[in-house]
């Protein structure tokens, strides 16, 4: 396991107080912001004034006091020097390959990605000239055969939705340094648990929508890098998240940084059921797959991957086999056991259920599905952490048998 400590270094971050002296930050809701000397308005323009020079703020699509609060906690948490907020976790992924590639651009991505994500990839990008090469995300050689010349990036998340296979993000680290390439990982299922950067990452995204903020009631997204890839990012000229505009609300910034002081909490929370959960459908004989159990294929890369004492996250799936029964077990699991509920998403504090094939897959082919082993019956939990334990593992318990998917 890793010694690096996200929890303590957002921690240690300098704190940022109220403009009255709250405890909490000011929400900062002006879309525009004035200066005193009218030459400071050409110097920020010119870059030679802003945030970091001298305090100039000039417009909230490009930089905001209460998001960029936000982006500091998260910089910290991540070991980055810095971070940029936006509108979504999709279109932090965008701008990121978007400030990354140009036309006649390649990039080499793990064939085991949300399905939106793998839309951009698969029928978007080519229409910009950004074509992409999908592997199996635990072959790092398959990533290496798969460079060419005009490959700029290497994508992967490093625990693959929904298939929970690990990309070894050290040795692609390794890789894309002497390739002279970019490594760009989303971390969204794995945040404090699992940090990117400190095992070589040049670039960490996340959907905020999911673990990060906690409460399914808001979307946003963040991209973690250096500050000169930042800089990029948020250039006047060329700058894929200032022109391409998904500026994140000050107000969701403000609920998320209310959040993540207890992040670290929740997701050692999450784990500890997760763990428990799953390793009572093994005994059981269900087709279970957890990171956390000695059973999964990738348990020693997992430990390896992951900061001490928290967990092997709250992801873990159940092959059911077909469709139909994928559906009768959710049925059974929030219709008549109130496990959890059949959504899209993940990270809320209530278990969230899904048939990733026909759901958060479902932009992926049928055959492309196969390839990546996603069963048709393959249902996707993001575990909660209300109710009790033992009731919950007890419900679990019952569907499961009243699907039939047990053999003990």
């Amino acid at each position: 396991m890793n010694h690096f400590n996200p929890e303590q270094a957002l921690s240690e971050t300098r704190r940022e107080f109220g403009e009255h002296g709250g405890v909490t930050p000011s929400i900062s809701r002006s879309s525009t912001f004035t200066v005193i000397d009218p030459e400071t308005m050409p110097e920020i323009f010119g870059g030679i004034r802003g945030p970091q020079q001298g305090g100039c703020f000039l417009y909230s699509r490009h930089f905001n006091p209460t998001v960029d609060i936000l982006a500091r906690y998260l910089a910290a948490m991540e070991g980055t020097e810095f971070a940029v907020c936006t509108a979504s976790g999709m279109s932090a992924i965008s701008c990121a390959l978007l400030q990354l590639c140009r036309n006649g651009d390649h990039i080499v991505s793990s064939d085991t990605i949300y399905g939106g994500t793998h839309a951009l990839l698969e029928d978007l990008l080519p229409q910009l000239g950004i074509t992409t090469t999908f592997v199996d995300p635990t072959d790092t050689d398959a990533f290496k055969k798969a460079i060419t010349p005009k490959t700029r990036v290497l994508y992967t998340e490093v625990l693959g939705n929904p298939t929970l296979k690990i990309a070894d993000i050290r040795a692609l680290s390794k890789l894309a340094r002497a390739e002279g390439l970019s490594l760009v990982v989303d971390n969204t299922f794995a945040p404090m648990m699992i940090s990117p950067a400190h095992l070589g990452a040049d670039v960490v995204v996340y959907s905020m929508t999911k673990y990060i903020n906690g409460a399914s009631d808001l979307v946003a997204g963040a991209i973690c890098t250096t500050k000169a890839m930042v800089h990029q990012l948020m250039d006047l000229h060329t700058g894929r998240v200032m022109l391409l505009g998904p500026t994140m609300d000050p107000r969701m910034a403000y609920d998320i940084i209310q959040r993540l002081p207890h992040l670290a909490l929740r997701m050692r929370e999450h784990s500890r059921r997760a763990l428990a959960v799953c390793r009572r459908l093994e005994e059981l004989g269900v087709a279970v797959v957890y990171p956390g159990l000695d059973s999964f294929a990738q348990h020693d890369l997992a430990t390896g991957l992951i900061n001490r004492g928290y967990g092997y996250g709250g992801m873990f799936t159940v092959d059911c086999g077909t469709r139909d029964r994928a559906d009768d077990l959710l049925d059974e699991l929030q219709n008549k056991e109130d496990f959890g509920y059949i959504a899209v998403s993940l990270g809320y504090f209530d278990t969230l259920m899904s048939c990733s094939g026909a759901s958060t897959s479902s932009e992926i082919s049928p055959d492309d599905q196969k390839k990546m082993g996603l069963s048709p019956g393959l249902v996707r939990l993001s575990i909660g952490y209300t109710g009790s334990l033992e009731k919950r593992i007890e419900q679990m318990e019952r569907a499961v048998t009243a699907v039939g998917l047990t053999n003990k």
